[in-house]
């Protein structure tokens, strides 16, 4: 398996040399995007690692429909290539992914890639903030267009959870709702209809996998972190979030701890649309 993080060095002398020692072509993609503020385009042109493209997470990396498919569907893949494509992408490239906040954002192109099968893609660990702390220099405006790439997508290199699955799943395996525990006990629920959690479901928020620098734990400090929520040998462990985008973070986490986890890309903006299934609120029981 490919890194899955990259040091701000790292990636500073991969764009001096134009490749990885270990890797293909660099392409940089800025993914900033927040609930609060959707748009990260302003803060892209007042501040980019130089050459980077940026991402627009709810069209780039999302599809928009019925509520009762989500916030963030996965998009077509027709979309995702073209897109890709527009980034410069070509088979065998190394994708450095970044945002400005501790990667939660980023995360979703990192597993929506991998998802389509680009081998090499890449988290700028401690995100914008890292290069920045570095020394390394931002330029601003839009960078310059690259040229079209040839990358061919296709869904199916990572495993998911289909909305039907996951209240299966969550009775005979591990399901971890990765957003903030105020909202997985159904205190608060700022956009989505239904407060609470999937009945079963695990609260795991994905903050914590990070250190206050934004850096991810170490592979040892997170899985000691997922065993002791119950990902023990032999159990699958699923994840979810708001609308599927915190839910790669915490796939990121679960894979750098050596899990092979499952996305529910619907998360609880799809559970919590469809009247049928059931809430819980309350704290976790365990």
């Amino acid at each position: 398996m490919a890194s899955i993080l990259t040091t701000a060095p790292e990636l500073h002398a991969a764009l001096a040399a134009g490749a990885y020692p270990d890797g293909g072509p660099v392409r940089v993609l800025d993914v900033r995007w927040r609930l609060d503020r959707p748009d990260g385009l302003p803060d892209y042109r007042n501040g980019h690692i130089p050459g980077a493209q940026y991402v627009d997470l709810d069209h780039d990396l999302a599809a928009h429909g019925d509520p009762t498919d989500g916030r963030h569907p996965i998009p077509p893949i027709e979309t995702l290539q073209a897109a890709a494509r527009r980034w410069g992408v070509d088979a065998g490239d190394t994708v450095v992914v970044y945002d400005d906040l501790k990667n939660m954002s980023s995360a979703r192109a990192w597993w929506l890639l991998r998802h389509a099968g680009v081998d090499d893609v890449r988290l700028l660990d401690g995100s914008l903030r890292a290069w920045t702390d570095a020394g390394f220099d931002l330029e601003d405006g839009d960078a310059e267009t690259p040229a079209p790439g040839s990358v061919s997508l296709s869904y199916g290199a990572l495993p998911v959870l289909e909305l039907d699955a996951v209240g299966g799943f969550a009775d005979e395996d591990l399901l971890l709702d990765a957003r903030a525990g105020e909202r997985y006990r159904g205190e608060v629920e700022p956009i989505d209809p239904r407060a609470g959690h999937v009945p079963g479901a695990v609260s795991a928020p994905t903050t914590e996998n990070v250190g206050a620098d934004g850096r991810f734990r170490s592979p040892d400090e997170l899985r000691s972190r997922f065993r002791m929520l119950g990902a023990e040998d032999g159990v699958s462990v699923g994840v979810y979030c708001g609308s599927g985008v915190t839910a790669a973070h915490q796939a990121v986490a679960l894979t750098l701890a050596g899990y092979e986890p499952r996305v529910f890309p619907g998360s609880w903006s799809q559970w919590s649309n469809h009247p049928e299934l059931p809430v819980a609120t309350g704290p976790d029981p365990r």
